[in-house]
């Protein structure tokens, strides 16, 4: 299911949605570029949410638009395991609701 050439499936989605997949690449294009968080940064960030959402294609997107604006494994290591306490932290709080009030 998951292969890159996928990705040129997307001129469909344009073709039959384009106002909409403009605004999209737009706004994605915004978001990403350097601003008060370097684009640096913002791929980091965007690779811990790939790695917590599991989506293949993000990940392997932003990792390489990451390194190509200057990350080194190591941060991207450390973007890695943020996303695992964040995610483990999630099961963790969310635990809670199998529990009966203590109210």
């Amino acid at each position: 299911m998951y292969n890159m050439s996928n990705l040129t499936r997307l001129k469909t989605i344009e073709a039959n949605a384009p106002a909409a997949m403009q605004a999209f690449s737009a706004f994605d294009k915004a978001a990403m570029a350097d601003g008060a968080i370097p684009a640096k940064y913002k791929e980091l960030m965007a690779l811990a949410v790939a790695f917590t959402t599991q989506c293949p294609y993000c990940i392997e997107i932003h990792a390489g638009k990451a390194r190509k604006a200057g990350a080194i494994d190591p941060e991207i290591a450390e973007a890695v395991t943020v996303a695992a306490a964040l995610r483990a932290g999630a099961a963790v709080t969310h635990g809670t609701h199998a529990f009966p009030s203590m109210a």
